[in-house]
């Protein structure tokens, strides 16, 4: 075996500051969207020329934030609760021998502005920094197998949570105009259930907080109800 050296080709300017909240699958959430920056070597628009023609595109990344920390041959997926065990090439971990992941997302546009080149993109799942190594666009007639078996994850996750704002963080959400898309954003994040699989087996009301764009959201929990109750700038 051999040793490959593999440079980034861009990163990702994501909505997701940290790793919490952050949906465990790709287009989970269409309101989250992104800009993949190129590199200086690659910021060139001979790179994407023909890219506009498709609608989805993939990604290859590194899991930057935990490449360092090693790799198990089992992990506890999140999809089961955290108690099973599964081998980790029979799961999307992050903790991966090579630290590489990958992601279909929608392709919004291609923008070239002030000499920087980006791809505009939506219903990502990257945080934020994220160093890309690849793109390919998506082909239906190849990518989507409608036949496929998906084992212990076969079925789009539900958590039938719901998603109230106080008056407060309604307002704040008006006042704002850089994000159109914000409430829905936020609901749609809150409905995936971030927590951790061992709080959500807890009774009684939870606080969380989370750092969404430059925003700080802070929300309890109690059963299947989650309540917005402050919106702050960073």
């Amino acid at each position: 075996m051999s040793d490959y050296t593999i440079s980034a080709i861009g990163h990702i300017q994501s909505p997701y500051k940290q790793k919490f909240a952050i949906p465990r699958q790709p287009r989970l959430v269409p309101e989250a969207k992104a800009k993949l920056i190129f590199s200086p070597d690659f910021n060139r628009e001979e790179f994407v020329r023909g890219l506009d023609e498709f609608s989805h595109i993939w990604l290859l990344f590194r899991f930057h934030e935990t490449a360092d920390k090693g790799y198990s041959a089992m992990v506890r997926p999140p999809r089961l609760g955290g108690n099973a065990r599964k081998g980790v090439f029979a799961t999307r971990a992050t903790f991966r021998p090579n630290a590489i992941g990958m992601s279909a997302v929608k392709l919004e546009g291609i923008e070239y502005k002030n000499g920087q080149l980006s791809l505009l993109l939506a219903g990502i799942d990257l945080l934020d920094g994220t160093p890309i190594i690849d793109i390919k666009p998506y082909l239906p007639y190849s990518d989507s197998m409608p036949e496929a078996s998906a084992g212990f994850a076969d079925t789009r996750p539900e958590t039938h949570m719901s998603v109230e704002f106080t008056p407060e963080v309604l307002n704040f959400i008006a006042q704002q105009t850089q994000y159109p898309d914000l409430q829905a954003f936020i609901s749609n994040v809150l409905k995936q259930d971030p927590r951790p699989a061992y709080k959500k087996q807890k009774d009684g009301q939870q606080s969380y907080g989370m750092t969404l764009y430059n925003y700080n959201i802070c929300w309890q929990v109690n059963e299947s109800h989650n309540l917005v109750t402050s919106i702050e700038n960073t």
